[in-house]
């Protein structure tokens, strides 16, 4: 029996933030700025560049840096399956922020064998709450 792909939709979230471009990239691009509103890490922009989130009880998670394009965009690879990526778009003076967490199969299970399709409504959750936090730093 051929394993058959059912991909899930990817979490998508975009928003306003009242800050310039260059405070938002700083936020997601730079080690110190994920670690303020995300997870410690010890990630740099550079493509290419293997790092790892602190993900607290589910230990250090594996990433890799796929794409550097300042102040536009960032991707990263996120354990064995998920991608992330953060697109920047300069409007008026602020910055239109779209996250990108993709990769989601529903035959999958995460390295903790936990299934993908309750994971990603968990994450989905989670980024809600993420993207506003990230919004309260930069605006700061």
């Amino acid at each position: 029996m051929e394993n058959q792909t059912q991909t899930l939709e990817d979490i998508r979230y975009t928003l306003v933030y009242n800050a310039p471009i260059s405070k938002v990239w700083n936020a997601v691009a730079t080690s110190e700025g994920l670690t303020a509103w995300f997870m410690p890490n010890d990630m740099e922009p550079v493509e290419g560049h293997e790092f790892h989130l602190n993900a607290g009880q589910f230990g250090m998670s594996p990433c890799k840096v796929t794409k550097v394009d300042p102040p536009n965009s960032l991707s990263f690879n996120w354990g064995k399956d998920w991608t992330l990526t953060f697109e920047l778009k300069e409007v008026d003076g602020k910055t239109e922020f779209t996250l990108i967490h993709g990769g989601w199969d529903a035959n999958k299970v995460t390295e903790f064998g936990a299934p993908h399709t309750p994971i990603r409504d968990n994450m989905n959750q989670g980024w809600a709450g993420l993207v506003k936090k990230l919004q309260s730093y930069v605006e700061a």
